[in-house]
């Protein structure tokens, strides 16, 4: 049991002293990257995935 409170202890000093934790404003900014990056790449595929439906419809209708 002493090797669990150890192991504890010494996780929440570290997560405490030597993590360093981002800003709030950096933290904003990061978040608003991943928002517009997820958005962009949704987009691509979701223009893929038209293109590829359009593409292999038109295809069996030609049969």
């Amino acid at each position: 049991m002493s090797k669990v409170t150890t192991y504890i202890n010494d996780t929440v000093e570290e997560m405490r002293d030597k993590v360093s934790w981002p800003t709030y404003a950096e933290l904003q900014r990061s978040s608003v990257l991943v928002l517009i990056g997820s958005l962009i790449f949704a987009l691509v595929v979701g223009a893929m995935d038209f293109v590829f439906d359009s593409g292999l419809t038109w295809f069996y209708n030609q049969f």
